[in-house]
């Protein structure tokens, strides 16, 4: 005979699966103020199960989904949940055969109810991310020490877990968009709370400065519309005109006749004070004073002539600032802070307060469509955005040709060339940062992403015509790319960066918050996990 040990006191794990350790408990343990499970998290289970005999009645069903959410997000675990169902006795209650396999908070399987056969569902649980999430939470470690002496008095069982012979592959559905909602439901909810947040976080900063101006350089591009939209909230809460914000444009040596009207007419649209400084005579004047070959006439469009421009344009602002007494409103976003795509310091880097500073590109993508889906501004307004959503993403800071002059249409310059994809690197960026998993699972979660246009849901109101697909070898590359700009050269204008408020759960950049490191941080081992794992050129 054996002795099978029994009881919710136990912990089960798995000899050769790292961070799996089962805990099960009955039925309405998951009812009580204090569940078995609860302490069983905190002693180190991250799989919860509850084999429950629970009936079905009006509602229930739904009082049942809140606990199992909310018990798997409190305990950062997975939670599976199975009650009875058919061939129960029927002599006063019925049976409904409610399964539910929860993780962190989010469903990932449930099973048809009052089913007239046997019912089984299956669920990919990401036992890494649980744990990652555990040691990031450092409330969550607080109260795993506070529980210390409870956690000893649970029995240990270990048994030996071998790997399938095949791999049936991923069932779990990856989004594409980490930061973006999926559904209909959530689009209206999330987008408006996105923008209070911005605007909460713009409003308390007029109200503290005493100051109520906002002046914005206005490209015509998507992180000044972004900005420009919120300091449009902002001025409307605060009951101020909003010609009290100065929309400036710039336009420099290879501006775009396209983003220079859409700039003006989203201006025009919404009312705001507009300013216009050429910004090409002084960038002539600086270049001069340096020496640069441009100043004598040869095509030289280097990082220094770049950054000329970024430079003068934040400099004509904050003078522009003292003068007429107001705030400089930063524009630039996540995305672009993570790769280090601004010019630091004197450049676009710095402002007063930034709004979009923990917004990545692609959510502000889905905001501006929402703002147009829910005609917020108007018809006038929702044209010029529809514009701006359809224009190649450009610093336009060089020039077509030598003429240096306001060229047609679409910029020259296409960023998305030169760092990657935002879509994608906005994956990298989420994985990377918010649970620092290890880039080359980082790029197996990308391939079932984007692998196949055909598979997942797409956000609500995407265009078809803009949806992609990228290979293996296409993520490697463009992953490589994000490693040696985030860990390798990017640190530094992180270090320094204005106050902004944190939007979405996903975080933010800032020293202040949720990203600490020290600027001289190097990318090698980062790049060494994804060369030696991941196939590819090298």
């Amino acid at each position: 005979m054996a002795e099978v040990p029994f009881g919710n006191d136990i912990l089960i794990e798995a000899d050769g699966m790292p961070g799996f350790i089962l805990h099960a408990e009955i039925c309405e343990d998951l009812w009580v103020p204090i569940p078995p499970s609860t302490r069983a998290a905190l002693a180190g289970a991250t799989v919860l199960v509850n084999l429950s005999a629970s009936n079905a009645t009006i509602g229930k069903a739904a009082y049942r989904r809140t606990l199992c959410s909310s018990q798997s997000a409190r305990s950062l675990a997975a939670y599976a949940y199975s009650a009875s169902g058919q061939g129960e006795s029927t002599t006063d209650l019925a049976w409904d055969g409610h399964g539910m396999i929860y993780e962190n908070g989010v469903e990932l399987a449930e099973t048809e109810r009052y089913a007239d056969r046997e019912s089984l569902i299956t669920a990919d649980i990401d036992i890494e991310r649980i744990v990652q999430e555990r040691r990031r939470m450092t409330s969550y470690q607080d109260a795993a020490a506070a529980e210390a002496a409870v956690s000893r008095r649970f029995r240990r069982v270990v048994f030996p877990w071998l790997p399938p012979a095949k791999p049936s592959g991923l069932r779990r559905n990856i989004k594409r968009f980490p930061y973006v909602p999926d559904s209909e439901e959530e689009r209206d909810e999330r987008c408006s709370e996105a923008y209070s947040i911005q605007v909460a976080g713009l409003v308390q900063r007029l109200r503290s400065s005493g100051i109520m101006r906002c002046l914005i350089g206005v490209s015509g591009g998507l992180d000044s519309t972004q900005a420009l939209l919120v300091a449009v909230h902002a001025m409307d809460r605060l009951g101020k005109p909003r010609s009290e914000i100065i929309g400036v444009t710039m336009p420099g040596f290879a501006t775009s006749t396209r983003t220079h009207e859409n700039a003006r007419l989203l201006m025009q649209s919404l009312g705001v004070t507009i300013r216009e400084i050429d910004i090409r005579p002084s960038c002539r004047q600086m270049l001069t004073d340096i020496e640069h070959p441009f100043a004598v006439g040869k095509p030289v469009y280097d990082v220094a002539f770049e950054n000329v421009q970024a430079g003068e344009r934040t400099s004509h602002l904050f003078r522009l600032a003292n003068t007429l007494n107001g705030l400089v409103i930063g524009t630039g976003d996540l995305s672009e802070l993570a790769l280090g795509w601004c010019t630091y310091g004197v450049g676009d880097h710095m402002s007063h307060y930034n709004v979009n500073a923990s917004v990545p590109k692609t959510l502000i993508q889905h905001l501006i469509r929402w703002v147009v889906k829910t005609d917020l501004f108007g018809a006038a307004a929702g044209k010029v955005l529809s514009s701006i959503l359809g224009t190649e993403i450009s610093p336009e800071l060089i020039p077509e040709n030598d003429s240096a002059s306001i060229v047609d249409d679409q910029p020259v310059q296409k960023t998305e060339n030169r760092i990657g994809p935002y879509e994608l690197q906005d994956f990298h960026l989420y994985w990377l940062t918010r649970y620092g998993f290890r880039p080359s699972k980082v790029a197996f979660m990308a391939l079932q992403a984007w692998g196949d246009v055909s598979n997942g849901t797409w956000p609500p109101g995407f265009p078809p015509e803009k949806r992609h697909a990228y290979d293996l070898s296409t993520i490697r590359r463009w992953l490589e790319v994000f490693l040696t700009r985030f860990f390798g050269k990017s640190q530094f204008k992180r270090s320094c960066v204005p106050n902004g408020p944190k939007v979405g759960s996903g975080g933010s950049l800032s020293p202040r918050g949720d990203w600490r490191a020290p600027s001289d941080i190097e990318a090698e081992l980062w790049l060494d996990d994804l060369r030696r794992n991941v196939p590819g050129q090298d």
